[in-house]
């Protein structure tokens, strides 16, 4: 069997338990949740690291992606492991 036929029978086998069981699938993939409120907040959950901080932008490392927060005034208002709280005016979110 070939290494990629085993890593796709393996997800799949994943995806099928996650559903059959019913599992939040940001515990178990800890995919990034990000929660936007206006255009002035925005909640990040299960993030990596920060990997740049300016006022202008902010990219975040998330586990299967960078996350780009771009806009003005923008400020980490506090973070921690799991959670971090960006305030300002923001004008785009986009997935790297």
């Amino acid at each position: 069997m070939r290494k990629n036929n085993k890593k796709e029978l393996k997800k799949d086998f994943k995806n099928h338990m996650v559903e059959s069981l019913e599992l939040p699938k940001d515990l178990v993939y800890r995919a990034a949740i990000v929660t936007v409120m206006g255009n002035r907040e925005l909640l990040l959950e299960n993030y990596k690291g920060i990997l740049e901080y300016e006022k202008e932008y902010i990219r975040i490392q998330a586990k299967s992606c960078r996350i780009l927060v771009r806009g003005k005034n923008l400020n980490i208002s506090y973070y921690t492991n799991e959670e971090m709280k960006i305030t300002g005016i923001i004008q785009s979110i986009e997935y790297e």
